[in-house]
């Protein structure tokens, strides 16, 4: 009875912790809105997301030349960590029946005013992508970018993504390349990495990744995300980054250079 009672209060110990690590990265998540500080206009106005918007697809040149934003019309897609919806609006404007999930409330009203201002329809919901509402077999896809990285459990976040796709329904994730030009330039001459200060951030080398998505029937994985000129960096920083490390760089051959892209990607199938 005595080890019983042990066994069940390590249980509780662990539930315990987890529900404190969840409330960490929900309050977090809540003070720090991605790529606020790159805004010209006021949060919440329509020229707010549309910097956002920019920005990022600036940054991410390569998310809409291989993840078709408009190739899911009329299919049910759900977004994990949706922050203030701009990917999210993307599949919307293509036609797709979206939803959006996220652990910040924040986060959620942006969301919601972002396809108001932009005449555009969804679904938002607060919850956490580890233990989510919604039925078995629920979604045609299922997008989850630059999420995994920041859950409490990974595993349990990705098996979740598997159970509320439908059977043959796709899963386009993102996680952060621990062997990346960019990880090494952030310990080697300590370049900051956005978001470091997240109280959880992991970072994954590709066979890695590949263990963590270990129940799905079909994986495609894509290293991306190039270095490009960047807007953060100021001082010498910037020129270093910018005039220097950018065009050498891009000029050593794609096939050496191709697994060390910051961002892994997968495309998976149930």
């Amino acid at each position: 009875m005595a080890v019983r009672t042990t066994v069940d209060e390590i249980r509780a110990q662990e539930i315990g912790s987890l529900e404190r690590k969840l409330e960490e990265i929900r309050n977090y998540w809540n003070e720090h809105i991605h790529d606020l500080k790159l805004a010209r206009h006021p949060i919440g106005t329509k020229g707010f997301f549309a910097d956002l918007e920019e920005y990022r697809f600036d940054k991410l040149r390569y998310l809409p030349k291989i993840v078709d934003f408009g190739g899911y019309r009329e299919k049910n897609l759900l977004e994990v960590g949706c922050g203030v919806g701009i990917d999210l609006a993307r599949f919307a404007r293509g036609g797709a029946v979206v939803t959006g999930v996220d652990l910040a409330q924040k986060s959620i009203e942006l969301a919601e005013k972002n396809f108001e201002l932009n005449g555009l329809q969804g679904e938002f919901m607060l919850g956490n992508g580890e233990d989510m509402e919604f039925d078995d077999n629920t979604f045609d896809v299922v997008y989850a970018h630059g999420v995994i990285q920041y859950t409490a459990n990974a595993q349990k976040m990705v098996d979740e993504l598997h159970r509320v796709v439908k059977p043959d329904g796709e899963i386009i994730m993102m996680v952060y390349n621990r062997k990346s030009w960019l990880n090494f330039l952030s310990a080697t001459l300590g370049v900051g990495l956005e978001h470091e200060d997240a109280p959880v951030l992991r970072k994954y080398t590709i066979q890695e990744f590949r263990e963590l998505l270990h129940g799905f029937s079909k994986v495609e994985i894509i290293p991306e995300r190039f270095p490009v000129k960047s807007r953060l960096h100021k001082g010498l920083k910037a020129i270093f980054f910018n005039y220097i490390f950018v065009p050498c760089f891009n000029v050593i051959p794609r096939f050496i250079t191709r697994n060390s892209g910051w961002h892994i990607m997968a495309f998976a199938c149930k």
